[in-house]
């Protein structure tokens, strides 16, 4: 069985094997095609899994689990005095935008179904990770998104529970507001705000000049290598300590451009942007079922990522990648079961016309 968004993948893994010839490091390059490979598996896994009855809640229910986990890793780090909590991800950043991936599928889920205990779990451990981060870009996404989440989900079908429950969120976000604010002032009070703004634009003038000069890429695994043996880093400003000089450009897309060239960008951008209009096609194509709630919390997350994709690089690692392949495979698996339940309808139907054909009596009336 082929399922959807399967070519995409393939074809990324085909943009980042195609870089392996451009690079100066083979192997380090055949590495990331090798763990594309095994995104992959994870994305077919996720979408058989998907295909059954009580899949879909199953798999978010791991993913609940999981962000709670981190939840009460950040409030412990946190209590010990923490400025910006990282669970046990090693870094906030990192954190961060593995939570888009269930916080918004739960919120969907809470929007949807009558047994809210644990997608309202995974709504209050994904905003505390959220506030306890202290990330920008991680805190400002989240609102958007979870209010993206409430309003597509009142338009596609409303309904008086989905109102109750978005009252509740809204007033959980905004008890969660104020401790997000209060966290990243107790940050910028360490870190300048400046600084660290300015260190992204010379990252992005590094990047350019890469891709610039080598429109088919550097290879896969090659950015901080090349962008400091050959001069791209010193030439854009970049400073000179250890954690600048061994860190890739804080932006997914330039990233993918400067190490697999115009044709990995491409690849990359059509892996999140197909399955999220597909979500939304499946989402409103039969308003009555109610797996299209979790297509829109599947669609929001990608756009939240898209858009994420923007501020960091953590994307082109193997636990984002695990991440973008459930959430797909998830998709995938609801669109496969929706096709396969329309065929055996179709089928039912012809051959109950061809049995009144046959007798020339309506196949109801036989049986009686």
């Amino acid at each position: 069985m082929v399922f959807p968004f399967t070519a995409l993948f393939i074809a990324y893994i085909g943009a980042a094997s195609l870089s392996i010839l451009f690079s100066n490091n083979p192997q380090a390059s055949f590495f990331y095609a090798w763990q594309l490979g095994t995104v992959l598996l994870v994305f077919w896994a996720v979408a058989n899994i998907a295909m059954t009855k009580d899949g879909p809640k199953m798999i978010i229910a791991g993913l609940v689990c999981g962000i709670t986990l981190q939840a009460g890793f950040s409030i412990s780090q946190k209590l010990s005095g923490v400025v910006q909590a990282s669970g046990t991800m090693g870094h906030q950043n990192l954190l961060g935008v593995a939570t888009h991936f269930a916080l918004y599928p739960s919120l969907a889920m809470l929007m949807a179904t009558k047994k809210a205990k644990l997608p309202l779990l995974g709504v209050i451990a994904g905003l505390i990770v959220v506030a306890f981060g202290a990330s920008r870009a991680t805190i400002g996404l989240a609102g958007i998104g979870v209010m993206l989440i409430i309003f597509l989900s009142m338009v596609r079908k409303p309904s008086a529970r989905k109102t109750k429950v978005a009252v509740i969120g809204l007033v959980v976000l905004a008890i969660a507001t104020p401790i997000a604010v209060a966290s990243l002032q107790q940050r910028f009070a360490i870190t300048s705000t400046e600084g660290s703004n300015e260190e992204r634009q010379a990252f992005e003038r590094a990047a350019k000049m890469i891709w610039a000069d080598h429109p088919m890429g550097i290879g896969a695994n090659q950015y901080v290598v090349i962008a400091n043996t050959e001069g791209y880093s010193q030439k854009a400003g970049v400073i000179w300590n250890r954690g600048s000089r061994s860190a890739p450009v804080h932006n997914s897309y330039l990233l993918v451009a400067a190490e697999t060239g115009f044709i990995g960008l491409l690849c990359f951008i059509l892996l999140i942007s197909v399955p999220i209009i597909a979500a939304f096609r499946f989402a409103w194509s039969n308003r009555g079922d109610p797996r299209g709630d979790m297509a829109v919390g599947i669609g929001v997350t990608l756009i939240i990522f898209a858009l994420h994709s923007f501020y960091e690089w953590v994307m082109l690692t193997w636990v984002i990648q695990y991440m973008l392949a459930i959430a797909t495979g998830m998709l995938a698996g609801l669109i496969t079961h929706r096709k396969i339940t329309k065929r055996a309808a179709v089928a039912a139907k012809r051959k109950e016309r061809l049995e009144e054909s046959d007798s020339g009596v309506p196949a109801l009336a036989k049986s009686a």
